[in-house]
């Protein structure tokens, strides 16, 4: 079967995240079972404009701006003579609206997450309230009566407001250490916070909480893992006991979430929250606000969500804190996501629904 990706980045892409990782993790191992995968994604300084990569092709044209534009003039002049028997579009926040322009190949919405409140964070004003009243629900309601893909049931119920009924969850996949860290927990009571610092994320809010924290644990320390633009205010605001490691190694970073005794997230909304998975399948527990995604993964690592202020963190740290230290949490497999080729099977399965009924033989056979 010959499938196209429309997506904004790729894994070679310097800004890529999670999505490109769930992306490209599906992707090979469809082209591994003998599918032909294209992705067509925004350029890659020093990359090639066409690159084989993991048994898939890529395919990179314009920017993170123009990068949609591009996608429908590729089509016009070869993604539509290359025989694809289906196109998944990949919307992250701005849509590639697909089906709107591809009129005789089945098309399938996969979404992570909406953007919704983390456009005032990420946008000035008045850009933000244009994105989050007006575009943003332009776009999405485009979908309306369309096939859509989500990664949790917060992602469900966020586009449902928009009137985009026809949604089924998918599976978030997730490869935990080949080794768990032999590694002790810390002599003190350790908080971790792991994320890029920037305002979506709330790195304050962690050490709002850990300030208050305190008041009940004396000896509480929190370490803050991740880059990002906001990097130095975050150090800025760091007090006593606080240290803030910027980006480390994978290996210093799984080795510290494992250490530490409670993991926190203080996103404003998450599609997923995969690095709740990542604290537990070293097992360190979360603590984390009730926020779309956090509390979708926060749940199923068997963690704790709490009302979205550095006030209800605090208050339930202590008390957590001590349950964990007294009964340690073991590892949960995958934490509380899947394996990846558990997904692509899942994701290909449900993707392949909307095929006319002689290809959908073909895909089952696959």
């Amino acid at each position: 079967m010959r499938i196209l990706i429309l997506t904004w980045r790729d894994l070679h892409h310097p800004l890529a995240g999670g999505a490109e990782v769930y992306t490209e993790q599906v992707a090979k191992r469809w082209a591994a079972k003998g599918h032909q995968i294209t992705l067509f994604a925004a350029a890659v300084a020093d990359r090639p404009v066409v690159e084989k990569v993991d048994g898939y092709t890529v395919v990179r044209g314009g920017n993170r701006f123009t990068v949609y534009r591009k996608a429908r003039t590729w089509w016009k002049r070869v993604g539509r003579y290359q025989g694809f028997d289906l196109v998944i579009d990949m919307i992250n926040t701005v849509p590639f609206l697909a089906h709107q322009w591809i009129k005789d190949v089945p098309t399938v919405a996969f979404i992570h997450q909406t953007c919704e409140e983390i456009w005032a964070h990420n946008a000035p004003w008045p850009a933000s309230v244009l994105g989050r009243y007006y575009l943003e629900p332009k776009w999405l309601k485009a979908y309306q009566g369309r096939p859509v893909l989500a990664v949790s049931q917060s992602t469900k119920d966020s586009i449902a407001r928009f009137g985009v009924t026809d949604v089924t969850v998918v599976p978030e996949g997730f490869d935990p250490p080949a080794v768990i860290p032999d590694v002790p927990k810390a002599d003190k009571p350790t908080m971790v916070w792991c994320a890029r610092h920037v305002p979506y994320k709330r790195p304050i809010d962690a050490i709002e909480a850990f300030k208050i924290a305190r008041a009940q644990i004396p000896d509480l320390q929190l370490w803050m893992l991740g880059g990002g633009p906001d990097l130095e205010k975050t150090k800025a605001a760091a007090v006593d006991g606080v240290t803030v490691f910027g980006r480390v190694s994978e290996e210093e970073k799984v080795e510290r979430m494992a250490a530490a005794h409670v993991h926190v997230a203080t996103s404003v909304r998450e599609g997923w929250g995969l690095v709740v998975s990542e604290a537990a399948a070293v097992g360190t527990p979360t603590v984390s606000y009730d926020v779309p995604g956090l509390r979708d993964s926060t749940r199923a690592a068997n963690g704790v969500v709490v009302p979205a202020t550095p006030m209800a963190l605090a208050h339930w740290i202590p008390t957590m804190m001590r349950k964990w230290q007294q009964e340690p949490v073991e590892p949960l497999p995958y934490g509380g996501a899947h394996s990846w080729d558990y997904v692509a099977d899942q994701v290909f399965a449900e993707a392949t629904k909307v095929l006319k009924p002689q290809l959908r033989l073909v895909s089952d056979a696959a």
